[in-house]
Formats: structure tokens, sequence, C-alpha cells
């Protein structure tokens, strides 16, 4: 399973206290139940995003006169001392957090719904659907990760691969070595990357509701998970060969930096290993082989307001007020470059067109579950993947597979 927001420098929890004025401050312009407050918050973060929350948060002391106690933390420690420290009354009001976190904290009763009122239709609909579970919005998302295709354009030019089977062509066309090469994780298999493609069959891991919430029920099965395992059989090692098991994330981003691949399908986060070598390219939406969009999984990073704050409200005012404006969400990105979920940056970051090419990727894309019952799926997942590229029979795999899921989530 994929972490999102790993590589952050881990460091020792210290306390940045932002000295607030007193309750008799200038109340805020905003008009709502926070205003002249006077009262105080504790807000999770990490060393990188730290700076551009102690901005705003200056801006909510004055016009509040509420004190923010901005608390340094290891991002990876964040789940487990959140669910952990919440209950004690030891947490804080608002954490920074990954929306994966969010079945946990909504199983473990430590996360509180939000109101993001007509903020919500400035924010990308997937980073919504993120960190929406069972009907409820619980955070305020504020950036993305995911994937595309990034393709040689010395070999393949800039223009986009309208399908699968026309990005082959186009790189046969070219003469490329190998037309195009994907990360398994070597034998363990990373269903993550090629699920993109999976979804284009119409094969989601796990069916949506009409509010964006995942249920517990299976959608990999019947024939949509079929044709998809049976193309995935027709490029693996005893097919076509596009898709091997020799491939893990390290021989992948080699292959396609020496100028020997065509295509290659990775995060923004390998790009400069990508082009080490010199290598020009373009990203673009992951293509189509099953007809259907394709629509990689979408991490999303945001805030969550602790179930147990004594200031709800003055937690919600200050993600809502404070942090949802363009100056706070370019700052933010400014300190911890992420793909922006706030629309109006996410414009003008978009003269960029790497950056432009992976929005795009997410548009098409869907969050990555965050309900319990996904951990069971990734082993027998992978495993099936595996499998199927090695050769095994692709129908039979793959629905061995979803029976055991289904068994496995109960």
């Amino acid at each position: 399973m994929r972490k999102i927001g790993t590589g952050i420098v881990a460091i020792a929890a210290t306390t940045v206290l932002l000295a607030g004025c007193s309750g008799g401050s200038t109340p805020s312009e905003s008009g709502n139940a926070a205003e002249g407050s006077g009262g105080s918050l504790v807000v999770w973060t990490d060393a990188n995003r730290a700076p551009a929350i102690e901005a705003a948060a200056k801006a909510f002391e004055e016009e509040t006169g509420t004190k923010i106690e901005l608390v340094q933390k290891n991002f990876e420690d964040i789940r487990n001392d959140f669910i952990n420290q919440v209950p004690t009354g030891e947490g804080p009001d608002i954490t920074v957090g990954a929306h994966d976190f969010l079945g946990s904290f909504v199983s473990a009763g430590v996360v509180d719904t939000i109101d993001l009122g007509d903020k919500a239709d400035q924010i990308e609909k997937v980073a919504v659907d993120a960190f929406t579970y069972d009907g409820q919005l619980y955070g305020f998302p504020y950036a993305l990760e995911t994937i595309a295709l990034v393709q040689n354009t010395d070999l393949v030019g800039e223009e986009a691969p309208s399908s699968f089977d026309d990005m082959i062509a186009r790189a046969q066309a070219a003469g490329a070595e190998r037309p195009f090469v994907i990360n398994t994780a070597g034998q363990k298999g990373d269903a993550y990357t090629m699920y993109g493609f999976q979804t284009s069959f119409g094969a989601p891991v796990f069916v949506q509701d009409a509010s964006g919430s995942y249920t517990n029920e299976v959608g990999m099965g019947g024939a949509g998970g079929e044709e998809f395992a049976t193309w995935l059989g027709a490029h693996g090692e005893a097919g076509s060969g596009e898709i091997s098991t020799t491939i893990d994330y390290d021989t992948n981003n080699e292959l396609f930096a020496a100028g020997t691949a065509a295509y290659t399908v990775q995060g923004p986060w390998a790009i400069e290993t990508l082009t080490a070598n010199g290598v020009n390219v373009k990203v673009n939406p992951i293509p189509s082989a099953g007809g259907e969009t394709a629509a990689p999984f979408v991490g999303v990073q945001g805030f969550y307001i602790s179930s147990e704050s004594a200031n709800k409200l003055l937690a919600q005012e200050f993600l809502t007020t404070y942090l949802a404006t363009d100056d706070a969400q370019r700052a933010l990105y400014e300190a911890d470059p992420r793909l922006p979920a706030w629309k109006t940056l996410a414009a003008e970051v978009s003269s960029d067109p790497i950056v432009a090419g992976f929005l795009a990727s997410a548009a098409n894309g869907v969050p990555q579950p965050s309900i319990p019952e996904m951990g069971s799926v990734w082993d027998l997942w992978n495993a099936a993947q595996v499998q199927i590229i090695k050769g095994g029979d692709p129908v039979s795999t793959w629905n061995t597979m979803v029976t055991d899921v289904q068994a496995a989530i109960g």
C-alpha cells in the first residue's frame, strides 16, 4: 500500500508557541462564531508545512484573539499518535494528515465532521470524495498525489496516445527497444500502479456510492474483472511481454532514464530520476486499455479536527476561513510542493506542463480507499496479478482472488 507523504524528514517533536493576543482583540471580519473568542487551538504539523500554517495562524490570532500552538511531528507518527492521544485529552484540535488515515480515525471515534460551505466548490471533487466517509465529510483536503503516463518525447513526441494499443504501436513505430515499462515491485506485485488500467475495464476494487464514499462491496468481480485479468495475461510474460515481474521500481526508472523505454507510469516523485540522463518527457493521463476512462488512485493530504476538541467552531473557522484562501494555499504549496486540490492554485501552477499532466491524470482518478476493509485486499490482489503476469490462468486466478477478498472482509 502506498503511503502518502513518505520521505518527510523525521524530526523530534517540538513545540512552537505563537504569542496570541487577549480576548479583547479585534474581532474577525468573517462574522461567525469564532469572533473575538480568545480561545486556543493546538495544531499538529510536520516541519515542511509549519511555516505556511504559522502565517495563517498569526492572522487568525490577530483577528480573533485565539492562541495557536503548532506542534511539529514526524508525519509517520501522526496517525497512531492521534488515535492514542485524542481519547486521553492530550491530542491536538487539528492535525495534518493523509486521507487514508480516515478509516482508522472514524473507527476509533477520534475525528469530527467538517462543513466546508461554499469553499467545497473551490476544491477538486476527487479530494472532497477522499475525505468523505459514509456520506460525511471529515476533513479539509488541500493537496493531491497520483501517477500518470510519462513519455519520452525524443522517441514518441508529446501527443497523448489514444489507448494502450495506440501507445504500444507508437513506441514500436519509433523503434523503441521497449515500448513500455511499468513497476510490478518485482515478484511482489503493484496493484496500485496497475490500477488505472484495471479501472478502464470497469473493475474498481470497491464500489463507491452516490456520495463518493466507498462501500465494502467488492467491484473487481464479474465480466470487467475477468476482462482485465485476460488483458493482463496477454501483455504478461507468457504474452507480448510489456508487463514483467522482472521490473521493480528502480529497474523501471533506470530503463526509462536510459532511453530504452518509450513510456512508463510513474508519479511526480520520480521525475527527477526519470530525466537524470537528459531524457525529455511529457506527462499525460494514463491511456485506457479497456475502453473506459483510466482512473488511477489519488492520495490526498488535508487537515482533520479532533472529535474531543473543546473548540471545534474555532478549529473549523481556522481551516475554512484562514487556510482556505489563495494566499494560504499558495504558501502551503511553496513550503511543500504537492499537486494542489485548490482549483485556482491548480490553474496557476499548471503553467508547468509536468504539473499540468499530473493534475489532468488526478482529475480522471479516484481516491485510494480509506475503509478498513482495504487492509485485507492488498496482499491477495498483488499476488494474483503476479501469478497472472507470470503465465497463470487469468480468469480462474482472478476469480479466486475476488472470492478470497470477499471472505477476508466478511
